[in-house]
């Protein structure tokens, strides 16, 4: 009898140590490279054998059989959850499962560059977080979503602003949008709207004048003398007293938006397109946003550089930058001489592109 109960306490220290080490033993390998974790995406309805396929496909699995014991004793094989995750290198089969039983996701980092349209913006949620780009595209048209972010379609696009984000894998196109909106509110401090109201702005007027700068600025160095341009023009700082905007981005706006084709060089007919944006036909500022502006951008407006410049042109020597002009005569002289470069530029490639074999 004694030996029967000695042999029982034994097999039952021999499966408390096989479970233990099923349990607890590292099943992760370390990485190779810089990484510094394995980052897998477990999509909606995926089983435990095809968890097991995505651990295996990055590495992140050191024994297979391990883990699908662990998961069959303990009935966590069948509680896999939707997700982000991201695996540490050494954690055991018991850490690594009840991270994705419980769901205990990882956010995903993503990057939203300024200067987009809601087209390009939707690509991007869907490149890095896999939203489908319709479904941004529409909701950004949702009546009922800007108002309940207090605002309306017109400008709720500007209000994604151009930043690094963390934001869960599942979240969908309405959420991701709000969560991106919560740090536009937090943007505007009341040291920052204080500084629109001082230009007779509202922050919503600003980021419609900043999302023009954004799209005539290369460089950020420009950005503040470009929209002390602007300001001077609607808001008469200078001697010449009010004037219309006549930014060339909103008519390119226009026509992009009325016919959906790219951006393209202007004509002189053009300026005269009848469009709500357009801005050589309408007082003030547009109705709303052209893009989403950096926040170089936005700080451009709101720390504007003053000056008494009207006019600028991009400069025919350092293309990507502009040439400031006081009045229209030497502004006209600077656009000139740049049309004569762009003139050159296409001859030069024409006899290029004869002379080629």
């Amino acid at each position: 009898m004694k030996k029967i109960l000695a042999a029982l306490i034994l097999l039952g220290l021999i499966g408390a140590g096989v479970v233990g080490w099923l349990a607890f033993l590292p099943n992760v390998p370390d990485t190779e490279g810089d990484a510094e974790t394995y980052s897998i995406r477990l999509p909606p309805d995926t089983d435990f054998s095809a968890a097991l396929d995505s651990l295996e496909s990055v590495g992140a699995l050191g024994s297979r059989g391990s883990m699908e014991t662990f998961g069959t004793l303990t009935g966590w094989a069948d509680q896999v959850k939707t997700g982000h995750y991201l695996i540490e290198p050494g954690m055991s089969n018991w850490a690594l499962l009840d991270k994705i039983r419980k769901g205990l996701q990882d956010p995903i980092r993503i990057t939203i560059a300024g200067g987009l349209t809601p087209e390009r913006f939707a690509r991007t949620l869907s490149r890095q977080l896999g939203t489908d780009t319709t479904e941004v595209v529409d909701a950004l048209q949702d009546p009922e979503l800007a108002t309940d972010l207090g605002t309306n379609t017109a400008h709720l696009f500007g209000r994604m602003r151009a930043n690094t984000y963390d934001i869960l894998w599942t979240t969908d196109a309405q959420r991701a949008i709000s969560r991106i909106h919560e740090w536009h509110e937090r943007y505007w401090t009341d040291e920052k709207v204080a500084q629109a109201q001082a230009l007779n702005m509202t922050p919503d007027e600003v980021i419609t004048l900043a999302s023009i700068v954004e799209w005539e600025a290369r460089y950020d160095e420009e950005k503040a003398r470009i929209a002390g341009v602007y300001l001077n023009r609607i808001l008469g700082r200078t001697a010449a007293g009010t004037m219309r905007l006549e930014a060339d981005p909103t008519v390119q706006y226009a026509l992009m938006e009325s016919d959906g084709g790219p951006m393209r060089r202007l004509f002189n007919r053009d300026y005269g397109f009848q469009h709500p944006y357009n801005t050589y036909l309408i007082d003030g500022l547009p109705p709303g946003p052209i893009n989403n502006p950096s926040d170089a951008a936005i700080e451009g407006v709101l720390n504007n550089e003053t000056h008494d410049y009207l006019f600028f042109v991009v400069n025919a020597s350092r293309p990507g930058y502009h040439d400031f002009s006081r009045t229209l005569s030497e502004h006209l002289e600077k656009a000139r001489r740049w049309s004569r470069f762009l003139t050159e530029q296409v001859r030069q490639r024409e006899a290029a592109e004869a002379a080629a074999p």
